[in-house]
């Protein structure tokens, strides 16, 4: 995962995750949440999930929720996530107006 947190860049499949995580959420819960919220157009693989999964645990974004003594286990977005989160929000919401601005000007 690549993300540029000085700048605000998240990779979409960092995005999806930590808003899928808005209400806690299993591993396979994740998944279907953005395939889903996508159309299909993401599909994420076990693997890439919950090596994400592992890397936003390790940078304090998320973290588990509940009694992991089950076989599933639980994530939810921390504060430190959400902030993140609505950070890149913000940065999206500036860089689709100024490229509809632009467009607008070229037509």
């Amino acid at each position: 995962m690549k993300d540029n947190v000085k700048s605000g860049a998240l990779t979409e499949v960092t995005f999806f995750i930590l808003l899928s995580l808005y209400t806690p959420r299993h591993g396979y819960a994740i998944m279907q949440f953005i395939e889903e919220k996508t159309g299909g157009r993401l599909v994420l693989g076990a693997g890439s999930l919950y090596g994400a999964l592992n890397t936003l645990t390790e940078k304090g974004w998320i973290g588990p929720y509940g009694d992991s003594g089950g076989r599933t286990k639980e994530y939810c977005i921390t504060p430190e996530g959400k902030a993140i989160a609505e950070k890149e929000l913000q940065r999206l919401t500036e860089l689709t107006k100024i490229a509809a601005a632009i467009v607008e000007e070229g037509k």
